[in-house]
């Protein structure tokens, strides 16, 4: 139970990073697109749980020390090198988006430059990665039941105490810009991107857990909770589109409408989000080039960790509404070659004992 809830914390914790728990991920893909959204919102919870569950247990069945591995197994010797040359470098992309959210935030709440965000993130992620495999995992397993009771509390509230009319909700909603031309495809683009975001981390994960079946269970009740989680951020940002237009942190804005105590804690919870994803992305890319838990993997993490804070000075909102969509339909590739692996193994006939 224990491995369970380990692999279910560090799950949710890869996947929710500064777009995903600030909000500005779920309005772009969701909440744009109105009551439909919502049913769009609702369909990830599956998806989250079914995808989590078969990269873990690859991870674990091939005991990877980088994607590489799992890649080449999934998309074949001609496909592979592309989509693992290509997500390495979207992996660099994410870690910025995560040290540009940590910006917005000092900007947004504390009214600091948000190169003091950007600055501290990098200090923190680089440190970090100092850590063996195993206590990253754990630092970024750590933080997520915190950041999940703090959003689910501030959502809820938030969708039951807003007062606009629907007909101006959903008015509002539609305008606002959208990741996608349909709901429907912007929900399998989100879920698909997210799963790029976490491939290789979700890989390496399942290569330190020791009983697959209990990993798996594990990236099952963590996909769930990641669908839940939009379901409700996107209810709660649905209820309240009126007065969150043009925001970078629509989540943080709701937290402090409700008392600035609550906007601070929620600050924190942010923060932690982000460096959780920004330590899994900087620690996958890395590892992609050199081995972990070496000198020079943690020179060349300094090394990283310098680049994505010069990246991140483009800015977070455009560096979201640019890298993620992209970032999906890579995704797209990953889940479907995922999807085939486990097609051909529930083909494979079962081993037949040996007579005694």
């Amino acid at each position: 139970m224990k491995n369970t809830l380990r692999i279910a914390g560090a799950y949710v914790g890869i996947i929710i990073g500064a777009g995903f728990a600030s909000g500005q991920e779920i309005v772009q893909f969701f909440t744009s697109f109105g009551l439909w959204g919502i049913i769009g919102a609702v369909i990830t919870i599956a998806l989250f749980a079914f995808i989590g569950m078969q990269l873990i247990q690859l991870g674990s069945h091939l005991q990877v020390s980088s994607h590489k591995k799992v890649i080449r197994h999934i998309c074949g010797k001609y496909l592979g090198p592309v989509v693992d040359i290509t997500l390495t470098f979207f992996l660099f992309g994410v870690a910025t988006i995560m040290v540009a959210g940590s910006g917005s935030i000092f900007e947004q709440q504390f009214g600091m430059s948000p190169l003091v965000g950007n600055i501290l993130m990098v200090i923190l992620s680089t440190l970090t990665l100092c850590l063996n495999t195993d206590k990253v995992i754990s630092v970024i397993s750590l933080i997520s039941p915190y950041m999940l009771t703090l959003i689910i509390i501030i959502t809820i509230y938030s969708f039951f105490t807003s007062n606009a009319e629907l007909s101006e909700l959903e008015s509002t909603a539609l305008a606002q810009p959208s990741a996608a031309s349909h709901w429907l495809l912007s929900a399998l683009l989100y879920v698909a991107f997210n799963i790029a975001v976490g491939f290789s981390m979700m890989t390496l994960i399942g290569s330190t857990a020791k009983d697959s079946k209990s990993a798996g269970r594990g990236a099952v009740l963590g996909g769930i909770c990641l669908g839940v989680l939009v379901v409700l951020i996107n209810l709660g940002i649905y209820a309240n589109i009126n007065r969150l237009q043009g925001i970078d942190m629509p989540t943080l804005l709701l937290a402090s409408d409700i008392s600035p105590v609550v906007g601070i804690l929620m600050s924190i919870a942010l923060l932690s989000m982000i460096f959780n994803t920004a330590v899994g992305m900087l620690y996958s890319f890395t590892a992609r080039f050199v081995e972990a838990d070496t000198p020079k993997f943690r020179g060349a993490v300094v090394v990283v960790g310098l680049l994505s804070f010069a990246a991140s000075l483009v800015g977070f909102t455009d560096l979201v509404s640019t890298v993620y969509p992209l970032m999906g339909y890579l995704g797209f590739i990953l889940i479907g070659g995922v999807t085939i692996s486990w097609v051909r193994s529930k083909k494979q006939p079962a081993p037949v004992a040996a007579e005694e």
